[in-house]
């Protein structure tokens, strides 16, 4: 156990609101693996504890040593080296269920976690939507399908079907145009991480653009 005389404290009152967390989460992966540092702050920080829920989720300690007004201390302690491996989603939660809405469109989960090499997401096209053709960006996507049915249509006009089971691979760059069935389709992408690309899902085939 950390000798209390000894243990380094991180006062964030004086910091920018915009510069507390990440000076926070730089100190913590600083530890070494059973170090711990209290943490000095001037209200509750439900907030950091949910983004440490979310990137160590088992690996950390959180301790209450005072809540009073203005000086709250918190001890966190570095369980392990690394994140832990943990389950994300259930992805049945997802397709499944009485109350899902089938005109759901857009990113229904996403991968949040801080520090990461990966970006995923779980994506629906409702009934009879689309997303038009267009060029990928410069990394390979791994497309599993989860629930519904679909077809991609390639640069040279040919078409994939796609159906729950189905892992499709989109390689860089390649041109490529969704489109939903009368069940909709639900997907997980999977890629390296980038900025992310926004599409539209929501258009159907008679509010499009022509072209």
């Amino acid at each position: 156990m950390t000798d209390q005389q000894t243990e380094p404290e991180l006062d964030v009152r004086p910091l920018r609101k915009p510069d507390k967390h990440p000076t926070i989460f730089a100190a913590y992966d600083s530890l070494p693996t059973g170090s711990s540092f209290v943490l000095v702050n001037d209200h509750d920080p439900r907030h950091l504890r949910d983004e440490f829920e979310a990137d160590h989720a088992g690996s950390y300690g959180w301790e209450y040593l005072s809540r009073e007004p203005r000086d709250y201390r918190i001890r966190i302690r570095k369980l392990s080296a690394t994140p832990l491996p943990r389950v994300l989603v259930d992805t049945r939660s997802i397709v499944d269920g009485d109350g899902r809405d089938p005109e759901e469109a857009g990113a229904l989960w996403k991968l949040d976690v801080r520090e990461r090499d990966l970006d995923s997401n779980v994506v629906a096209v409702p009934p009879g939507g689309a997303i038009d053709a267009h060029a990928g960006p410069d990394l390979d996507v791994l497309v599993h399908v989860l629930d519904g049915s679909g077809t991609v249509t390639t640069e040279l006009g040919t078409t994939v079907e796609l159906e729950p089971g189905v892992l499709l691979w989109l390689p860089k760059r390649s041109r490529r145009a969704f489109r939903a069935g009368d069940d909709g389709l639900r997907y997980l992408t999977v890629h390296r991480r980038r900025q992310a690309l926004v599409l539209d899902p929501t258009a159907r085939p008679d509010a499009r653009a022509g072209g």
